[in-house]
């Protein structure tokens, strides 16, 4: 069957699909630490080539389930991916405007001082499993979101969260198994899954890194995408090569989560397995409507933030960031 682009339309296509790059703009592609002005806080993104890759599973891996196919090809523009899954230490500011205050050495930009910051969450949302270095958890894909707003108004870079398909292309990291590690090497050496991690959250970056340099993903926690999840996706590409696939969200459940976390098994830590989020994960809050910002039950959910080469437009941007959350009821 002869292959062509197919471009999925959406009301964010200006956020994921980019105009060929400059001279320059691949001159100044490179992985660089982003410092938050007048604080100590910085955070480092690594610069991930743009290129084609096979996504989803193949039918005799182990573990496989049917939402991991067809496997089909998927050509991604560049972009930049965090080093590691964000952590209390970054968290915590945009939660808490005194601790952001208490932390920066000038006075908070008027953007920033103005952003609405999530409700005080009426339980210790780390439930004890560490905060210095530990990976945040428990926020709602619209708090994550929320989150990638308060970093762009802290340093006028848009983040945002990857799609589906850039988190496997990150993963996979130009291999093709079932996980990104040498064949011959042991999981334990890389990931935080049920059979180590003692039932909680480990420090970021304490395992070894995938060979683009990223840690932790696989296991420690499962990282919001902006995908909303269906098992059929796959069936929408087969026959054709994807350019920077995205499957905008329309409903509050379920949107799609990747990497397995501290609490599953090694099979749901492969590259290619897709979880969809469940209302269950709110259960125990006693709000009502629910909190837009909170996963009581989400103990095993984060962040990790990715940056597109090629920024989009303000009103793109604009728009990426200020849709109004979906009720829960």
């Amino acid at each position: 069957m002869r292959s062509f682009i197919l471009n999925f339309k959406s009301a964010f296509l200006g956020l994921i699909l980019f105009p060929l790059l400059t001279i320059a703009q691949e001159n100044d592609f490179k992985s660089y630490t982003q410092n938050l002005e007048g604080t100590d806080l910085k955070f480092d993104m690594v610069a991930i080539p743009g290129g084609s890759f096979n996504m989803g599973s193949p039918m005799n891996e182990a573990g496989r389930r049917p939402d991991e196919g067809p496997q089909h090809q998927v050509k991604i523009s560049p972009f930049w991916i965090g080093k590691h899954e964000v952590t209390w230490d970054f968290f915590e500011p945009f939660v808490y405007k005194n601790q952001e205050i208490s932390r920066s050495k000038v006075p908070l930009k008027q953007q920033v001082d103005a952003l609405t910051r999530p409700t005080k969450p009426y339980v210790d949302m780390t439930w004890g499993m560490g905060k210095e270095g530990f990976p945040a958890i428990g926020m709602t894909q619209y708090a994550a979101i929320q989150f990638c707003k308060w970093l762009y108004a802290r340093t006028g870079e848009f983040y945002r969260l990857p799609t589906e398909a850039e988190w496997e292309y990150a993963c996979r990291a130009g291999t093709n198994g079932a996980y990104s590690h040498p064949a011959e090497s042991k999981l334990e050496d890389y990931a935080w899954y049920k059979a180590n991690s003692g039932n909680k959250t480990q420090p970021v970056g304490s395992k070894k890194p995938n060979p683009w340099g990223l840690f932790d993903m696989h296991g420690n926690v499962t990282e919001w995408t902006y995908d909303q999840y269906k098992p059929d996706t796959y069936s929408k590409f087969a026959g054709a090569i994807a350019q920077d696939p995205v499957i905008p969200f329309e409903t509050l459940y379920p949107n799609s989560v990747r990497g397995g976390s501290y609490e599953d098994p090694a099979t749901d830590l492969r590259s290619a397995s897709r979880r969809g989020s469940q209302a269950e994960w709110k259960q125990i809050d006693p709000q009502i409507p629910k909190s837009n910002w909170w996963l009581t039950g989400g103990t095993f959910v984060g962040i990790r933030v990715v940056r597109p080469l090629i920024p989009p437009s303000k009103e793109e941007i604009e728009a990426y960031y200020n849709r109004e959350p979906i009720a829960d009821f």
